[in-house]
């Protein structure tokens, strides 16, 4: 990506990829009945990994020789320097198994550490939001911005569960920021996957998301798209975010202080 034109093919390639995935798993949605059981759900979940999974790692590293593909999406912290396609195959698995809109597929690339372009397509609606560092966000191809909201009292804010069996440091964490920001904020409201809220937030239509714990491949590619969109990513205690950070906040600059002020 040494030319702005290789990197507007690479971005051309990645969001032919994410698509194709994209349309595999619409076909199979609501094709099965929804599971009642956790080992019914949990073959679930590992089928429609299946059905997306190979042929979007392949097309990935093809578009970019060189670059190594990231095999677990639950995985968490910093990763090493070079090129690596941090992707979620079905994001929102769970809601998809269970017949309700909320999934998605990402496709994020992570240079030395940073995210540098990624593309998430919801199916459902057909939308396909993309950034690249130093060149926007995009929803079809049409720019986005995060919340103009300057008052918290005003604002819609967000958290989530990062993954099931959270430890008991970070569900007591979650109580407690919930009750605060239901004090401070408009509304609150909590929902998984965290991919789907951080859209919201990019596009303006959430104020704000925050979450305690990280999984890297539910934040890496919309921490691209807010800042991206004229947002701040940070950590719980203001400081920017990597994917090695405990805890994810991402706002409107003057929303900031305020969230952070009710987190800490």
């Amino acid at each position: 990506m040494s030319r702005p034109e290789d990197a507007d093919v690479l971005l051309a390639d990645v969001t032919k990829a994410v698509e194709a995935a994209g349309r595999t798993l619409l076909l199979r949605f609501r094709a099965s009945p929804a599971p009642t059981t956790l080992p019914d759900l949990l073959v679930g979940i590992a089928a429609n990994d299946a059905a997306v999974e190979n042929d979007l790692r392949d097309a990935l590293l093809a578009a970019l020789p060189g670059s190594r593909w990231v095999p677990d999406e639950e995985a968490q912290g910093a990763l090493p320097d070079g090129d690596w396609w941090v992707a979620d195959p079905a994001e929102g698995n769970v809601n998809h198994l269970h017949g309700r809109p909320g999934w998605a597929v990402t496709a994020t690339l992570v240079r030395d550490g940073e995210p540098v372009l990624t593309v998430v397509t919801v199916p459902l609606t057909g939308d396909t939001y993309t950034a690249r560092v130093g060149r926007g966000a995009f929803l079809n191809g049409a720019p986005v911005r995060v919340s103009a909201k300057r008052d918290l009292a005003a604002a819609i804010v967000a958290s989530g569960q990062a993954s099931p069996g959270e430890s008991a440091e970070i569900r007591s964490a979650m109580v407690r920021s919930v009750a605060r920001l239901l004090d401070a904020a408009l509304l609150v409201r909590l929902s998984v996957p965290s991919m789907l809220e951080l859209i919201d937030v990019a596009a303006g239509r959430l104020d704000a998301f925050w979450q305690h714990g990280s999984v890297r491949a539910g934040l890496i590619g919309g921490a691209l798209l807010v800042r991206e969109a004229g947002g701040l990513v940070t950590d719980l205690d203001g400081q920017r975010w990597t994917a090695a950070s405990p805890g994810f906040l991402a706002a409107p600059t003057v929303l900031k202080p305020a969230i952070l002020t009710n987190l800490s």
